[in-house]
C-alpha cells in the first residue's frame, strides 16, 4: 500500500498498515494542556474518579497564556493545574520558573519529536508538525480520555499536497509561504486534512520557517500539518535531550494525495493578511499602497516569536525609532529565546527603538492582556488570527504579516513594505 508520512505514522503505532478514512484507537506520545484548557481536562478526570496518569512522563502542561497571572480569575486557573501538576509530581510541568509558549517551548525541550503523535488542548498543536510528526489539536474532554487511557480515537485524514517550487526573496519567510497557501485554500478548503509541505523550497526553510507554516495549517482548516525530516530537522533536534528515539517516516511516490497546489515561491512577495480573515492575504504592494496607519505592533506567539524572528525585527530596528503615534510590543517565545536575545545585544536594539519587550506569554495573541487593542485600532501582528475582536475591541483591525513587514511598519507608523526603508 502506497502511504503517505500521516498514514505510515499511523500504522507504526496500531501495528498494521491504514489508509485515510479509516477510524482507529491510537497510543499517544505527548499529550499538552495549558493553563486555559488543563482545568476543564482535570475537572473531567476526576470527575470519573481516575487518580492516575495513564503515561505520566508523556503529560506536559505549560501555563503560557495567562502567566504572569493578569487578574484573579487567571490566577485560580493557573492554581488548579499547579496543584494537579505537585500532586502527580509532573515532570513535564513548565511555570514561571521555566517559561514559554507551548509550541516552541515543547521542541526546545525535546519533547516532541519524528514519528510522534501528539495532541493538545489548544488548535495550534499543529505546529509540531514541522518535526514530522502527527500533531493535532482536540478538546478538553478528549484530553482528559488521553490522561486517563494514553490513548485516544481518530479518523485518519486524506491529504492535500502543497508542492513549493523555488527559493523564496528577500523578506519572505515561512509567515509568507502559509498565507499565501490560506489564500488559496481559505479557511475551510482543508477541514480535516492534512497539508503535507514538500518541493525544492523546504531545504531553504528554517525550521522557525517551517513551525511558522505547520502552525497556521489548521487556518485552513486542516486537521494537521506536516513536513518529512531531512537534515535541518536533525541539525535541530542535534544536542537536545530527546524524549525518545526518533522515527522518520516518507511519503510513498505514489502515495494518495486528493489534491495537489503548486506554488511558485520565487515569485511570492511578502503577504499581508487584512481583517478579518488569515486567508485575506494581499501583496506587501498593494498593503504599502493603501497608506495602511497603525497604531500597534506586535511581534511574537507561536507564530513568529522565535529567535530568528527578533533579530529579523532587530536587523530592521537598529538605529531607528518607532513612530511616534504607534506603539511595539515584542514578545519571546520561550525563556531561553529571551536570554539569547539578550545576549545578542536584540533587546538593547528593541528598547532603544522604543519598543516594549515582555516576558513570554501568549496574552497579545488571544485578547488576553499585554497588548489589548481599543475602539478602532489598527495593529500590524505576527500572529495567526485576525478575526474580530481577537486582540480587543470589536472594532480593532489586524493585519497578520511577517516579522520583517511589522518592524518596518513600526518605524514607517504604517504599513510598508521593509525593502522601501
Amino acid at each position: 500500500m502506497n502511504q503517505t508520512i500521516t498514514e505510515k505514522i499511523f500504522s507504526n503505532h496500531i501495528g498494521r498498515e491504514v489508509k485515510a478514512g479509516e477510524i482507529i484507537e491510537c497510543d499517544i506520545d505527548m499529550v499538552i494542556g495549558n493553563d486555559i484548557t488543563t482545568p476543564i481536562s482535570i475537572k473531567a478526570f476526576e470527575d470519573i474518579g481516575a487518580t492516575k496518569l495513564a503515561k505520566p512522563n508523556n503529560f506536559s502542561i505549560v501555563l503560557d497564556h495567562f502567566i504572569p497571572t493578569k487578574d484573579i480569575a487567571s490566577a485560580n486557573q493557573a492554581k488548579i493545574s499547579r496543584n494537579f501538576a505537585y500532586k502527580h509530581n509532573l515532570n513535564n510541568f513548565f511555570d514561571e520558573k521555566d517559561m514559554g509558549i507551548e509550541h516552541a517551548l515543547l521542541p526546545e525541550k525535546g519533547l516532541v519529536i519524528p514519528g510522534d503523535v501528539i495532541i493538545g488542548a489548544d488548535s495550534h498543536t499543529c505546529t509540531h508538525g514541522a518535526l514530522g510528526a502527527f500533531s493535532t489539536g482536540m478538546g478538553s474532554t478528549d484530553i482528559a480520555y488521553a490522561m486517563v487511557t494514553g490513548k485516544n480515537w481518530f479518523k485518519i485524514p486524506e491529504a492535500i499536497k502543497i508542492e513549493l517550487c523555488g527559493k523564496p526573496q528577500k523578506y519572505v519567510y515561512g509567515k509568507d509561504i502559509i498565507l499565501e497557501v490560506i489564500r488559496i485554500l481559505g479557511v475551510d478548503g482543508a477541514l480535516y486534512k492534512t497539508l503535507e509541505f514538500t518541493g525544492d523550497t523546504i531545504q531553504y526553510l528554517s525550521m522557525d520557517d517551517r513551525f511558522s507554516l505547520c502552525n497556521m495549517s489548521i487556518e485552513a482548516g486542516a486537521k494537521n500539518g506536516i513536513i518529512a525530516v531531512d537534515e535541518i530537522t536533525k541539525e535541530f533536534l542535534k544536542n537536545k535531550n530527546l524524549r525518545d528515539k526518533p522515527k522518520s517516516f516518507y511519503s510513498d511516490e505514489n502515495a494518495n494525495y486528493i489534491k495537489t497546489i503548486k506554488i511558485d515561491i520565487n515569485s511570492l512577495e511578502p503577504v499581508v493578511a487584512y481583517p478579518s480573515l488569515p486567508s485575506n492575504g494581499k501583496s506587501i504592494k498593494v498593503a504599502s499602497c493603501d497608506n495602511i496607519e497603525i497604531d500597534q505592533v506586535f511581534i511574537g506567539s507561536c507564530t513568529n516569536g522565535r529567535l530568528e524572528d527578533l533579530r529579523i525585527a532587530a536587523k530592521i530596528l537598529k538605529g531607528k525609532k518607532i513612530a511616534k503615534k504607534t506603539r511595539m510590543i515584542i514578545t519571546p517565545a520561550t525563556t531561553k529565546i529571551a536570554l539569547q536575545a539578550q545576549k545578542e545585544g536584540l533587546t538593547q536594539i528593541f528598547s532603544e527603538a522604543g519598543a516594549v519587550f515582555s516576558n513570554p506569554t501568549c496574552g497579545a495573541c488571544l485578547g488576553g492582556y499585554m497588548g489589548i487593542l481599543g475602539e478602532k485600532e489598527k495593529c500590524v501582528s505576527t500572529t495567526n488570527r485576525n478575526f474580530v475582536g481577537r486582540m480587543g475591541d470589536r472594532t480593532s483591525e489586524i493585519y497578520l504579516a511577517n516579522a520583517a513587514v511589522a518592524a518596518a511598519s513600526a518605524i514607517a507608523g504604517k504599513i510598508i513594505d521593509p525593502r522601501d526603508l
